[in-house]
């Protein structure tokens, strides 16, 4: 898997404006000050294809990117308490929407950042993709921040914390680009993935050969 030309398609506040993708789509989301703009612009190779702040919480909106073959959609973070209660309730009321159409999303990852446990609203979020039965890999991001040994050591925790295999975990730094090549591998076994037909698509079409 390869990135020529990503490019921003455009941001949504309300459901009505959420995107049906034409490509497989891979929604990325996390806690604010995970490191979701800063991951977006290490796959794309670029410097600002997404903004980035100091300040947690800049993403309030879906934002759609074009990845070629791909589409990524970049949730707002949750668990920001230095918002207001409504703002919260507001970015919460985004991602329910937003996940309400499960079949538009090939994939999701969850960006947690290595050096801490997963949050209580970390463990919610895998508890939800778990139950809805959607595809998801956890991108501990930051690795640049600790030694290679660490990193290793630190993806087992999380992994633990999960409650999931180390190979569901993958270390990502947007400084050093570790875990890019990772990250593409995996969103070419998506994009394969969705090109194929599934077991009962497969079948009705079988069925139209044979009439």
């Amino acid at each position: 898997m390869q990135v020529k030309n990503a490019t921003f398609l455009t941001s949504a506040a309300r459901a009505e404006q959420f995107l049906r993708p034409q490509k497989p789509m891979i929604a990325v989301c996390g806690k604010s000050n995970a490191g979701k703009s800063t991951l977006i612009n290490m796959l794309a190779g670029r410097k600002n294809l997404a903004k980035t702040s100091a300040a947690p919480g800049r993403t309030r909106l879906v934002n759609y990117f074009d990845f070629g073959e791909f589409w990524l959609a970049d949730l707002p973070g949750y668990g920001y308490a230095a918002v207001s209660k409504a703002e919260q309730a507001k970015w919460a009321k985004t991602l329910d929407a937003f996940f309400a159409n499960r079949e538009d999303v090939r994939h999701v990852f969850l960006l947690s950042d290595i050096r801490r446990d997963p949050s209580a609203d970390d463990r919610q979020m895998v508890e939800f993709l778990t139950y809805h039965g959607m595809p998801f890999t956890v991108i501990a991001t930051k690795s640049d921040k600790l030694s290679r040994m660490k990193c290793k050591e630190r993806v087992r925790a999380v992994a633990n914390a999960f409650g999931l295999g180390a190979d569901n975990v993958i270390a990502a730094s947007g400084v050093t680009g570790e875990g890019r090549d990772a990250l593409l591998a995996r969103i070419g076994q998506v994009c394969t993935a969705a090109a194929m037909p599934s077991a009962e698509e497969g079948s009705e079409q079988d069925g139209m050969r044979k009439i």
